[in-house]
């Protein structure tokens, strides 16, 4: 069952009793500002009555100083009503941002420890509506909607009550007039509810379609597609208006019932009246306090279409939010955690698997099955053919992604074995498509060191080397140096400048096992020979496992492993496999042709000779199949 489904299945109380544990700390500040405003409600009903009080005695005798004393009565009560009313909000609008606080950090924190998958199926868009709209609108909800919900419904009840001492005739046209709004306001949650989430999640979508058109903007400039982005949101903006519309039409269905009984309980209690009055039954005083007392009560009445509808809304915003707080997090701590003091650096893959969620059954694993060790301190270069698995493979050492079978083991220990912070203080990782935050340069860069001081000299220094290594002295000359801060992701910056501070990231973190996906390939030639030369130094002592997409990130290495159809086919140094592997060969070809339309160079290894490595695999995948076929009719002979 989804988290939508086992949310929307819920009654909602249920749904409003998951938020107990966020709102348990500001109970008593909650139960103060109810019983403030209920007292302020019990003054405003005790108004009525002193008013029938002045009316039959100080009104109708004529002695001013007893009107006065009246007068000073109601003033004082209304006095009353105002202070209990200011108490109400002193006593819930600061716990309640105290709870919007948690929620919101608790969110956050959520998100960070959900695994990768999660963030994969879900829109940024989608996930920013629940942090700041649903959050919002959950603490004005306990602020102001619970309360006055209780408050009001309590004082209706009161307020009928006390209409029956007049008469019980009034009393039952009052109640009877209601039994209608209660049938409405069922049948409008029904309605509502499947609206208020509509809208939600239909605001999350505009949200994400807001972000992915900023961050865009250039793709959509330089293609001149503003106006199909445009027409795109306009779409968003007209169903999320038309949904809205649909909520505001239900709003005013109940409010139209709110509006019409209390006009013909008013009528018919009037008519009532006036008929009690010329039998004898009751005075003119009591008919008086009775209309002053339903006087009151019409506000009640009346905001409890309001404050349902506003219920409702927070059902829906709290069913978003624990939808990500009860979502399964499968990359998690081990419950007796194994420790590597002093990691030596050998990283291992035994007989790996991986396939995504939404793969198909029948669709084989994307690695299928990946044997492969880097000995400690070895640099090995990882090559293949676009969609043969290599992105995917770096992601298991650092458990962005856990294995489906097999395992990825730190020095004999399986990485699942290890606790996460110190699995990624072992493990660093710089990816291609390099990712900044908007920070300053030296915060960008010391992300991995949270056991340094920021600006102390050990963090200098360390920082320093890093920018060596990954050739980033263009920092210097930014307006602030290293506490420039950098715009949103890093666009303020070209595509050259963000992998070089990536990798100085990766540098930076001294990690034992360096992941590298194709981290240079925004670089020119003359700057990428320079970035090398010095990771040579940094890769001395640590293992590293590169994915190459260019022919001189392989001279890195040690050695190269080969990634044919998500599995290893062939390991050894780069002659080796140019000697034994025609499919290397092939991969190899394809790179340097890349590479020469790229930079305009000659490749090394001519199209002809290309082609002769094409027509070689080609050959050696059909002796392949022809194999597997003698080896299926010897089988089926077998079992004749």
């Amino acid at each position: 069952m989804s988290a939508t489904q086992s949310s929307s299945s819920l009654s909602t109380f249920a749904a409003l009793w998951r938020l107990k544990p966020f709102v348990r700390p500001i109970v008593g500040r909650l139960i103060g500002g109810a019983l403030s405003a209920l007292g302020a409600a019990v003054i405003a009903l005790m108004i009525p009555i002193v008013l029938e009080q002045l009316v039959a005695g100080p009104l109708k005798s004529g002695v001013v100083g007893l009107i006065l004393a009246g007068a000073f009565a109601v003033f004082a009560l209304a006095l009353g009503e105002a202070v209990m009313v200011w108490l109400r909000r002193w006593f819930v609008l600061t716990p309640a941002t105290e709870v919007e606080f948690q929620m919101r950090s608790e969110l956050y924190s959520r998100l960070q420890s959900l695994p990768v998958s999660f963030h994969d199926r879900w829109q940024s868009g989608q996930l920013l509506s629940r942090m700041m709209q649903d959050i919002g609108l959950i603490r004005r909800w306990l602020a102001f909607g619970l309360i006055l919900l209780v408050v009001n419904i309590l004082t209706i009840i009161i307020g009928a009550v006390l209409l029956f001492q007049w008469h019980w005739l009034l009393g039952v046209i009052f109640l009877v007039t209601g039994i209608p709004m209660w049938i409405q306001g069922y049948l409008f949650e029904k309605r509502y509810g499947t609206l208020a989430r509509r809208s939600q999640d239909q605001a999350g979508d505009l949200a994400t379609s807001v972000e992915e058109s900023v961050h865009g903007i250039r793709v959509l400039k330089a293609f001149g597609r503003g106006k199909h982005a445009l027409s795109r949101f306009s779409r968003q903006a007209e169903t999320l208006r038309e949904t809205e519309l649909s909520k505001a039409r239900a709003i005013a269905e109940i409010w139209f019932w709110l509006d019409l009984m209390p006009q013909i309980a008013f009528g018919l209690s009037l008519i009532s009246g006036i008929w009690l009055i010329w039998q004898g039954a009751i005075e003119l005083p009591q008919l008086f306090a009775f209309f002053a007392m339903a006087t009151v009560l019409r506000w009640p009445i009346e905001s409890i279409g309001f404050l349902f509808s506003f219920m409702l809304d927070a059902r829906t915003a709290t069913d978003r939010v624990f939808e990500i707080f009860q979502a399964t997090n499968t990359i998690t701590d081990p419950e007796k955690p194994v420790r590597i003091d002093e990691p030596r650096g050998e990283l291992a893959f035994e007989g790996a698997h991986f396939r995504y969620q939404d793969a198909g059954a029948s669709e084989r694993d994307l690695l299928d099955g990946i044997d492969l060790v880097l000995r400690p301190g070895e640099t090995m270069a990882l090559v293949g053919l676009t969609g043969s698995g290599k992105t995917t493979l770096t992601t298991l050492p650092a458990r962005l992604y856990d294995v489906t079978a097999g395992r990825v083991t730190l020095d004999g220990v399986d990485v699942r074995d290890l606790e996460l912070s110190d699995l990624r203080r072992h493990v660093a990782m710089a990816f291609e498509d390099a990712t900044l935050f908007s920070a300053s340069v030296r915060e960008n860069v010391l992300l991995g060191r949270a056991d340094l001081d920021l600006h102390s000299e050990e963090a200098e220094r360390v920082l320093r080397e890093a920018l060596d290594v990954a050739q980033a002295g263009f920092v210097d000359s930014l307006p602030e140096g290293v506490e420039t801060i950098i715009g949103e992701e890093g666009l303020s910056l070209s595509g050259g400048q963000r992998q070089r501070l990536a990798l100085a990231r990766a540098v930076a973190a001294k990690p034992k096992v360096l992941v590298l996906d194709d981290p240079l390939s925004a670089l020119d030639v003359d700057t990428e020979a320079l970035v090398e030369e010095a990771l040579r130094h940094v890769l001395a002592d640590t293992t590293a496992l590169i994915v190459a997409h260019r022919p001189s990130t392989v001279a890195l290495a040690d050695r190269v492993a080969l990634l044919e159809r998500g599995r290893i086919t062939a390991v050894g140094t780069h002659s080796e496999l140019l000697r034994t592997s025609a499919h290397y060969r092939h991969v190899i070809s394809s790179l340097e042709a890349e590479e020469a339309a790229r930079t305009g160079a000659i490749p090394i290894i001519t199209d002809a000779v290309a082609e002769a490595h094409a027509a070689e695999v080609h050959a050696a995948e059909e002796a392949e199949a022809a194999v597997t076929e003698a080896e299926v009719d010897e089988e089926e002979e077998v079992q004749a």
